[in-house]
């Protein structure tokens, strides 16, 4: 064999062996990722808030909704849910068992397009597009009603363009959602207007982490907004990051802690699952996020992420 052919099944192999740790290791590589995040009014106490998005669940995922329900081990004092917890029409019960131990815990929800719609099969070339330029495509509806129901039977609070006061340990957190700017489904109008400052914190909650609804919350004076969409753009590169983030958000704050503009913070969760038809993730764990919430500086200051933790028996990457 030649210099070429060697050179060619050496790149076969290693394209296929890549291929095989992003959907056989990667994707179930539980991560949960830690962060202290100065947003408290001065003086609060602080508050440890869960994070979790982007499920993605179908019936037979048994590994992630264990350790989804392990997550409550934690003993967070808030949990917040922004979306996309289906991906088949009979996976409720898994993910209401998944949530099970978490709906003890004061929540709140809002909703991405996977709660409402199925995934389908499409080009993957879509994905690598920017979003203005892809045209809609949804699957069957979802029993999100169902989802919805089972969550507020428990105690939390669906957000859905909704202003509403939480008390978590005595102290007031201000929330207000939208449904999700990706389908075009935000109206933020409906929550618009100065959130309550007298709250420890003042919450906004969106699935995707569109800019043209992140301004409003930081013009609006929100303390801190936390969103998912993204699943940190899925596919990352070692010292150049997500590829892409499937929507209009730069890809420097496709996951992780973030300011935006010169008051508000910012989570983007990466998410726990992918679509079946996408079953890959590379440089880019599954995650659920604990945040520290602390009371801001006299002089605002940056934040500190300070690491990620790994679920049983997985490697540092």
């Amino acid at each position: 064999m030649n210099k070429l052919g060697r050179a060619l099944l050496a790149t076969t192999a290693l394209g296929a062996a890549t291929v095989a740790y992003a959907a056989g290791i990667e994707r179930r590589h539980w991560t949960l990722r830690t962060a202290t995040v100065p947003v408290l009014s001065p003086g609060a106490k602080p508050i440890r808030v869960l994070h979790i998005s982007d499920l993605h669940m179908t019936p037979n995922q048994v590994s992630k909704q264990r350790w989804v329900a392990a997550l409550a081990d934690l003993n967070p004092d808030f949990v917040v849910n922004t979306g996309d917890n289906l991906a088949h029409k009979d996976a409720v019960p898994g993910t209401l068992r998944a949530l099970g131990p978490l709906l003890d815990k004061p929540g709140v929800f809002v909703f991405g397009s996977n709660d409402y719609y199925a995934p389908r099969l499409k080009n993957p070339v879509r994905y690598l597009l920017p979003s203005s330029k892809t045209k809609r495509i949804h699957g069957v509806t979802l029993p999100w009603r169902d989802l919805r129901a089972g969550m507020i039977e428990r105690g939390w609070e669906d957000l859905t363009h909704l202003r509403k006061t939480i008390m978590v340990n005595g102290q007031a957190i201000f929330c207000a959602g939208l449904d999700d700017p990706h389908l075009k489904r935000d109206r933020y109008a409906d929550i618009a207007g100065t959130p309550d400052p007298s709250a420890a914190l003042r919450l906004g909650v969106t699935h995707s982490p569109e800019p043209r609804v992140l301004d409003p919350f930081a013009a609006d004076g929100y303390d801190f907004v936390m969103a998912g969409h993204t699943h940190g753009g899925q596919l990352r590169i070692p010292f150049y990051g997500a590829v892409v983030t499937n929507c209009e958000l730069d890809r420097g704050r496709a996951r992780g802690v973030s300011r935006w503009g010169s008051h508000m913070w910012m989570n983007v969760s990466a998410g726990m699952g992918t679509s079946p038809y996408a079953p890959v993730r590379f440089c880019c764990p599954p995650e659920a996020s604990l945040l520290t919430l602390v009371p801001r500086p006299v002089t605002p200051g940056q934040g500190q992420n300070e690491g990620v933790r790994f679920g049983a028996g997985a490697d540092m990457m």
